[in-house]
């Protein structure tokens, strides 16, 4: 097998890499820091769409982290992207944050009740009953259904909470129909990470905590894969997963001297 390419663009997930409950990561700093002075190609990635860039570059700036806005990528951008790409100018019942409808209002959706082309489903932390049972009979009335993500969980100070996923599944019991995920794992939202940055694959890197999403995504898109071991999946999991990170390391502060 040929010698890969050197990484010349990074990929990294947010939460379980960069912070954990709020608080930065050992060397998240000066991996940022590194990537930032060297001039390479980068993203943050993260699965929640509840934040729009402008929201975490601020949130990031608070714990001392700086990622420019350019350089953040989210669940929601990645599915306002598809959305574009499938049915520009369309419109949308949309259950979640202001990072999700942002998203598509910068693409020219029009966010409605009345007969829209998709239920698009998101993370919010007040989903309701009266907004899911308007999603299901919109679905039962002909709208395609799309979610941001399909995390089934979300991390919080107090414990898990039930994600979009979680609440897809209710949807889809309702519907019998399924939705399509556009986040991670699906490689479309790494691909289309990789173009929004002018990046290739063959020279990417994807860094990550999680081997069903992180991981999974990366080695889809045709990356190289790095799994940290602050986050969600543990030393002890990797075994029991049909495909491996291309290396195992314990944190971010491990990758610095790759850049």
């Amino acid at each position: 097998m040929a010698d890969r390419k050197p990484i010349e663009s990074w990929l990294t997930d947010m939460d379980g890499v960069l912070i954990h409950e709020g608080v930065p990561i050992p060397g998240a700093d000066a991996f940022l820091k590194k990537l930032r002075e060297s001039g390479r190609p980068f993203l943050v990635l993260t699965n929640n769409s509840i934040y729009t860039p402008r929201d975490l570059r601020a949130r990031l700036m608070r714990m001392g982290l700086d990622v420019p806005e350019k350089n953040i990528w989210t669940s929601a951008l990645a599915t306002a992207q598809f959305l574009d790409d499938q049915r520009p100018g369309g419109s949308a019942y949309v259950i979640g944050e202001a990072g999700l409808t942002t998203a598509l209002h910068e693409i020219g959706y029009v966010l409605t009740d009345q007969d829209p082309d998709f239920v698009i489903l998101g993370e919010t932390r007040t989903y309701s009953f009266e907004a899911m049972t308007k999603a299901v009979r919109l679905i039962n009335d002909g709208a395609r259904f799309i979610a941001t993500n399909p995390d089934n969980v979300g991390p919080s100070a107090e414990g898990a909470l039930p994600a979009t996923g979680s609440v897809a599944a209710l949807i889809t019991a309702a519907t019998r129909r399924k939705p399509y995920f556009v986040g991670k794992p699906n490689p479309l939202m790494m691909r289309a990470g990789l173009n929004a940055i002018g990046a290739h694959s063959e020279t990417s890197a994807m860094i990550g905590d999680r081997m069903d999403t992180d991981v999974l995504a990366g080695l889809e898109a045709g990356m190289r894969t790095f799994l940290v071991l602050t986050g969600v999946t543990q030393a002890k999991d990797i075994d029991s997963y049909p495909f491996r990170p291309s290396r195992v390391v314990d944190s971010i502060a491990d990758l610095v001297e790759h850049i």
